[in-house]
């Protein structure tokens, strides 16, 4: 099958994505996983700096690829374009007015330096979906004192809020072991064209979409955010205010995670470690703030942490459970993906990938009726449909793509 036979709700989406490391990667894929065709735009020799990222898988022939980079690529065509080259731009622009989106997280500006950025390419393709993932914002109109500066996952989780709530009471902020602020901004870059394409079948005209990593932490840090905007409280790490029992708590033999946030929950959990007697005690129980209290600097502390402890993790989870909390084990990545629930719910796609083999990585998260098997090509070799593409969107011939190749545009 080939890219213009591909299917999914996205077939015959064309996506050029202008892109490095993780948020416009993630965006892309997940077009791509829904069928959309997206070329992904790479600088000649060298590519998305992704392609030099640990873990590196090494073949019997001793061929490399970078399991960083397949994180985030696959199901994607690859050309490589010198973008500062005259041809290399006029290329650029043959392929936009051919194509649906532009997916951009350059660093900001870079692409208008070039003449290639979203005021270069709307008048070349009215119906250009155009989007710009960056670390604190490009749309001129709301620009802010950050505007300029580069940014990074931790970066936006740092100062979006995040990291100052994380991480055990008394401790330094923790950052949450996955690059919320790239993923994040990618799964709202997804939303945003989809949105777009939806308003464009009743306008016909395209628009200018800023997602900013900023924001996208911030809207993820709405708990925090909201409390101080209606309490005046800022909220300290490892400390719950309003709800207990909440968290990770150890067990016998590892650790489980549980909340109990309302009355008639407290009462089922009393009722599951066997201690009736705390059910309902004014002022000391009887509410999320007052639980909450106690689980700091009362009582409580020591008989719900002492529960936990003395049973081993699946007695805490089949006891919960029964008395129907919602409770679950803390997993690692192992047992993930031992996990007969994650294998029925096909949550890691077989990709056979031409050095590392065949490889399971994380598949699409949205379940579609009309899609239930996952499209599954591997993330493209540097260039690799360079010739492809030219040939069979702009009519290239073979012999104009060698001309290219040696005068460094390809």
């Amino acid at each position: 099958m080939t890219f213009t036979e591909q299917k999914g709700p996205l077939a015959g989406i064309r996506v050029i994505a202008n892109e490095v490391q993780v948020a416009g990667p993630y965006c892309t894929m997940t077009l791509a996983d829904r069928g959309a065709d997206v070329i992904k735009v790479e600088r000649p020799k060298s590519g998305d700096s992704a392609r030099e990222g640990a873990p590196m898988i090494k073949n019997e022939a001793g061929e490399r690829v970078s399991g960083y980079f397949m994180r985030f690529n696959r199901n994607k065509r690859s050309i490589t374009l010198n973008l500062e080259d005259p041809k290399g731009k006029e290329i650029y622009k043959e392929l936009v007015r051919n194509s649906d989106v532009v997916v951009d997280n350059l660093r900001p500006g870079a692409t208008d330096k070039l003449g290639l950025g979203y005021r270069d390419l709307a008048p070349l393709n009215p119906g250009l979906i155009y989007v710009s993932i960056s670390g604190f914002g490009t749309m001129p109109e709301l620009r802010g004192i950050y505007a300029d500066r580069p940014s990074y996952d931790i970066v936006a989780q740092a100062m979006g809020g995040l990291m100052y709530t994380c991480g055990q009471a008394g401790g330094p902020p923790t950052w949450l072991g996955i690059a919320l602020g790239d993923l994040y901004s990618g799964a709202l870059a997804v939303q945003g064209i989809m949105f777009a394409l939806y308003e464009r079948t009743k306008t016909g005209k395209g628009q200018y979409i800023d997602v900013s990593m900023y924001d996208a932490i911030l809207s993820l840090a709405e708990r925090s955010l909201t409390a101080y905007s209606l309490t005046g409280r800022v909220l300290e790490r490892g400390v719950e205010p309003f709800i207990a029992p909440w968290g990770p708590f150890q067990t016998q033999d590892g650790w489980i995670a549980i909340v109990v946030p309302t009355e008639r929950d407290w009462a089922r959990f009393c009722e599951a470690i066997e201690r009736p007697d705390l059910i309902g005690i004014e002022g000391e129980t009887d509410s999320g703030p007052a639980r909450a209290r106690n689980m700091r600097e009362g009582f409580l502390k020591p008989i719900v942490e002492g529960w936990f402890a003395s049973h081993t993790t699946q007695e805490v989870v089949d006891r919960l459970l029964k008395h129907g909390l919602p409770v679950g084990p803390v997993q690692n990545a192992k047992e993930i993906f031992e996990c007969p629930h994650a294998r029925a719910r096909r949550a890691f796609v077989a990709v056979d990938d031409p050095v590392a083999g065949r490889v399971e990585l994380v598949g699409p998260p949205i379940k579609m009726s009309n899609q239930m098997t996952a499209i599954a090509r591997p993330a493209p070799r540097l260039g690799e449909h360079t010739e492809e593409i030219l040939q069979e969107l702009l009519g290239y011939t073979p012999a104009q793509i060698q001309d290219l190749r040696q005068a460094g545009v390809l």
